[in-house]
């Protein structure tokens, strides 16, 4: 905080491993106090130095972070398994070294971005007066993070923040202070990034972010988590009117197409459905399949979810871990014993897998029987959990993907491609894979429709996220 690493002041707080329910360490644990001198120190940043006009300087400084984190991998790559109970092999993709390489990305945005543009002369009311529009920075961002994917949405909030001139206060989610911690340190011993710009507040105290978005002296505050919070995000900043960027939950589809490989198609449903235990808010998990194909589908995707299993996480060949924590898997479960109450079966998993008597588990599930109008196929589960649903035809896809409150991803597959991107451009839904197409990188924008959030992450769109506008007009 403030360019040095302080004890929290409230003393500090164990960190778990999600697959062993071992202590791992301890996190400095913030105050409320602790969190009003972030603030301050974040603006006192912002208005009294050179960091918001100063482009270059704030390129390298990105360039720093990179190369800082970099160095770190391997240490990083552990604490990541352990803290957040992530797969070793995402470790290699979204969990670490494509976020932290990521943030090249934005320094060179802010090398090439068109900062001012000249309107020309004009002469409105009679009076001459030449125009230009700038852009520059919001200014203090409080920036709140869930545990899912720590180093991916962290560093998709401060490298576009901090590209586009702003200062940050960072609050982490308790159950993972120490991927948040890291990247504090990097900043204040491996970068030039003046003292203030950056503040990372780790707490077990998951309310503490609430001061962020009451706070005046905070002009933006950037959410990402469940839909719920992200109301009482949005509630709790309307007293000062600051900007809000969410980036909330999802319950998104993947269509299979009567012309689809089934086989490939539901395999690839199934992994991608419980890859890091079904911890994502992008992750497909609805799968919507041919009426008449709704067997065989069935067991096309319940054998690859029984094959795939829940493994330890160290293991390169795990795809599902542990879920976060003992609230989680109980809330997990909670869904399980509602899907059944509605009429659902376990086509296979459904519980806690044998052998597993440490750590937060779940068995890859997926259920069959329901209709898409129970919880279980419209409500956000956040665990390896697939709910199967027949349809009858591209219309009816279409009708029962878009029938969700939620509009964040979505997956078609089928044989003809053109009529595959047809279903696509139909999905109510802020990004769409085609056959397998990865929409995930730093030039991509990210984000949902209807109650998936507000606003846009990554690509230029996030970028912008981070600026306001201002009109200058000068008599000539």
């Amino acid at each position: 905080m403030d360019g040095r690493l302080v004890p929290g002041a409230g003393g500090a707080f164990e960190t778990i491993n999600p697959a062993t329910e071992e202590v791992l360490g301890t996190a400095a644990d913030a105050s409320a106090d602790d969190m009003d001198r972030a603030i301050a120190a974040a603006r006192r940043a912002f208005d009294e130095t050179g960091w918001a006009t100063d482009h270059a300087f704030r390129a390298r400084c990105l360039r720093q972070l990179r190369e800082g984190l970099r160095r770190r991998a391997d240490e990083l790559r552990e604490l990541t398994i352990k803290e957040v109970g992530a797969p070793r092999f995402l470790t290699f993709g979204a969990q670490l070294d494509a976020p932290v390489d990521d943030l090249a990305w934005f320094a060179d945005l802010v090398e090439d971005y068109g900062w001012e543009r000249d309107l020309g002369r004009a002469e409105p009311m009679g009076m001459p007066s030449h125009r230009r529009v700038v852009r520059e920075a919001v200014g203090v961002v409080g920036a709140i993070t869930p545990w899912n994917f720590p180093h991916q949405i962290n560093l998709a909030k401060l490298g576009p923040a901090l590209a586009a001139g702003n200062t940050v206060v960072l609050k982490p989610a308790p159950d993972t202070p120490w991927c948040a911690a890291v990247v504090g340190e990097v900043i204040a011993g491996e970068t030039d990034i003046p003292p203030g710009v950056v503040n990372v507040v780790t707490s077990s105290d998951h309310a503490l972010g609430a001061r962020l978005t009451q706070d005046p002296r905070v002009d933006l505050v950037s959410f990402t988590g469940s839909t719920a919070t992200g109301r009482n995000v949005m509630a709790s900043a309307a007293g000062t009117l600051k900007r809000v960027f969410l980036e909330l939950g999802g319950k998104s589809a993947f269509v299979v197409l009567d012309d689809a490989d089934l086989r490939a198609a539901c395999s690839y449903a199934a992994f991608a459905g419980i890859t890091h235990a079904g911890q994502g808010c992008a992750i497909t998990t609805r799968i919507l399949v041919p009426r008449e194909r709704h067997d065989e589908a069935v067991e096309i995707t319940a054998g690859a979810l029984a094959k795939l299993g829940a493994g330890d996480p160290q293991d390169d060949r795990t795809i599902c871990g542990p879920v976060i924590s003992a609230r989680q898997r109980e809330r997990i479960e909670g869904y399980l014993e509602l899907a059944v109450k509605d009429g659902g079966a376990f086509a296979c998993g459904g519980g806690r897998p044998e052998g597993r008597d440490r750590g937060f588990w779940i068995e890859p599930t997926l259920i069959t029987g329901l209709t898409n109008d129970s919880r279980a196929a419209r409500e956000e589960i956040f665990g390896p959990v697939l709910v199967i649903l027949p349809h009858d035809g591209d219309d009816d896809a279409v009708r029962i993907a878009n029938d969700s409150p939620y509009g964040l991803s979505g997956a078609v597959h089928g044989g003809d491609v053109e009529r595959a991107r047809g279903v696509a451009g139909r999905l109510r839904t802020g990004t769409v894979s085609v056959n397998g197409g990865v929409w995930y990188g730093a030039d991509v924008p990210f984000g949902g429709y209807k109650q998936s959030g507000i606003g846009r992450e990554m690509g230029v769109a996030g970028f912008e996220e981070y600026l306001e506008t201002k009109s200058i007009a000068e008599g000539v």
